[in-house]
């Protein structure tokens, strides 16, 4: 399995046995009737390999939006929520996607619509490490973004080794 570029983990062993890999089910899928308009969300940013992106620029009927969800944009809360990626890589991405489906700023018409998942106020984020999440925000331009205060959730690895010590009122 191919993930985004190398700046992504996967911390999910692979089950064995046949199958498809994502983009093969999309292009199967974007092949039932060219009028049919193919959109999907909320991969984890490891899951947009090359091929996917291709894939993206060279169908039409295979939407161009991507809801890369980012939690945030700090190295160090990244580390925390185990996210098993960097702020850079998660550019890296970005800017492969731009590259390779289309970027606002190019004459044609191309163009990808970013959105993305934010996390404010986990456990001992810092005034700096929320910080560096508006500047991923202003950096990237998403069209779009869902943004919620932390709530710690039971069997999770901040619950079992955590603290959740922001207050509601700075989230």
């Amino acid at each position: 399995y191919q993930t985004s570029n190398p700046g992504f983990t996967n911390l999910y062993k692979k089950r064995g046995g046949s199958g498809y890999y994502f983009a093969d089910l999309v292009h199967a899928i974007s092949n039932i009737s060219p009028e049919l308009r193919v959109r999907f969300t909320s991969p984890h940013p490891k899951d947009y390999p090359p091929e996917l992106l291709h894939l993206m620029a060279e169908t039409n009927n295979v939407c161009n939006q991507l809801h890369l969800p980012a939690q945030s944009g700090s190295n160090t809360v990244l580390e925390r929520m185990r996210r098993g990626y960097t702020r850079e890589a998660y550019l890296t991405l970005v800017d492969d996607v731009k590259r390779i489906i289309g970027n606002e700023d190019d004459d044609d018409d191309d163009y990808v619509a970013f959105s993305s998942d934010f996390i404010t106020g986990f456990c001992h984020e810092t005034e700096e490490e929320h910080e560096d999440t508006i500047k991923l925000m202003q950096e990237v331009k998403y069209d779009q973004a869902y943004m919620f205060a932390y709530s710690m959730r039971e069997k999770t690895n901040a619950h079992r080794t955590m603290v959740d010590d922001v207050p509601a009122d700075v989230k």
